[in-house]
């Protein structure tokens, strides 16, 4: 890595110090997707990628690969894969074992595979093999998402893809989730405007709630007989829900759909709570506002009308709130989140999150301008380690996107 104090402004705080954590002039590397489970529990080892953009990477690129960062020496990559079509990473939450899955998918045929390999490298096996058509279910799965999601337990891992055949327009889309101890899949279809999942396990260490998943719903979305999106979301826009891993229990968070408040497209839990946080545009008046919300009962699409949802403006203390991405801490107490181009170009803020429901977002705290060019793969993307002791972004201000790290936070 590099130090990069010409990032930093009189706005940043003192002792704030950024670096460069890749730094190959011809070959882009980024962060994973913010909301990706890519930590060890001790924050001193998560995994990036190279040869890659914000949303993901080509699974037909050879130089694609996940790498290593060890925080705790000097922020040194390794390279952990080398597979062609790796994709979907996820650390355990013990920290032992980062999961992968290594796509070679085609409509009616090829193969999904589960890896996983120890963090220095050994140990490297197939925990199970998802042949197309899967077995039971009656679909194959294609386009394959980018972001895996893990358990809490460590048992259970989730990817959601594309279920229809290559002709049929607007065919479904879903998820699998492999036990992992078993090696079981479990295919569960959902519909045709349920392309852009972002599936997230609760991170609650409570039993039942840990088989809870984050879901998005792109209400309005057009997809062809090869399942590339033509239209991501209708005018009526999408909303939030929670859902058991096996696809009961269907339930909605109170965001959006009413004309004026639509979301944005990311979402994620506030840390092992229940509580969960969109980011959502406004028109009136014309804002990007963070929204926190608790699931209510199923009501029928009807995001922030739904009856007994329960929803809190965490950005309200903020003038003109202009944010897009962002994440939480483990604990659900720190919070990292970019502002748009509309702040002066756009800048990274660090706040703190109210310890229950209702409160706002306080103590406020400028750190950096990013500088990157806001084009839809070079997104800053921020996060937290889970001690929330350092921050990660992205940024093609070099002319080429490379990851970042800023600390003193």
């Amino acid at each position: 890595m590099i130090p990069r104090p010409n990032l930093l402004d009189r706005r940043s705080p003192k002792g704030l110090e950024v670096f460069q954590l890749t730094t190959e002039k011809d070959v882009p590397s980024s962060h994973v997707y913010m909301e990706a489970q890519i930590f060890t529990p001790d924050s001193k080892r998560f995994v990036l990628h190279r040869s890659a953009h914000a949303h993901g990477s080509d699974r037909k690129d050879p130089a694609h690969k996940y790498l290593l960062c060890d925080v705790a020496n000097d922020c040194e990559l390794t390279p952990i894969t080398d597979e062609l079509g790796t994709t979907g990473p996820s650390i355990s939450p013990d920290g032992r074992w980062l999961y992968y899955f290594v796509n070679e998918t085609e409509f009616g045929s090829g193969r999904l595979t589960l890896k996983r390999v120890r963090l220095d490298g050994t140990g490297r096996e197939t925990i199970v093999v998802i042949e197309n058509p899967i077995r039971g279910a009656g679909v194959s799965i294609t386009q394959i998402y980018p972001l895996s999601t893990i358990s809490s337990d460590g048992n259970r891992i989730m990817i959601s893809g594309f279920f229809g055949d290559g002709k049929i327009e607007n065919a479904p889309w879903g998820y699998v989730w492999v036990d992992i101890k078993k090696a079981e899949v479990q295919a569960v279809s959902l519909g045709g405007d349920w392309c852009n999942l972002h599936p997230q396990y609760s991170r609650s260490l409570d039993r039942k709630k840990s088989r809870d998943v984050l879901i998005q719903h792109n209400h309005g979305a057009n997809v062809d007989g090869m399942g590339v999106v033509t239209e991501l979301v209708g005018g009526a826009g999408a909303d939030i829900h929670v859902i058991l891993e096996d696809g009961t229990d269907l339930r909605d968070m109170p965001w959006g759909r009413d004309g004026n408040e639509f979301c944005q497209g990311h979402q994620c839990w506030i840390g092992r709570t229940e509580r969960a946080i969109t980011s959502t545009g406004t028109q009136a008046p014309p804002e990007q506002q963070l929204i926190e919300g608790l699931e209510a009962p199923h009501a029928g699409h009807v995001g922030i009308a739904t009856a007994g949802g329960s929803r809190s403006h965490l950005s309200r203390s903020f003038s003109k709130p202009d944010f897009y991405h962002f994440a939480t801490d483990i604990a659900g107490r720190r919070f990292i989140t970019d502002s748009g181009p509309h702040d002066r170009g756009g800048g990274l803020w660090v706040a703190d999150l109210p310890a229950g429901f209702g409160g706002a977002l306080e103590n406020w705290k400028f750190l950096l301008k990013p500088r990157c060019s806001w084009k839809k793969d070079v997104h800053a993307h921020p996060f937290l380690s889970p001690d929330g002791r350092i921050g990660f972004f992205n940024s093609d201000e070099t002319g080429i996107l490379q990851a970042y790290t800023v600390r003193g936070l």
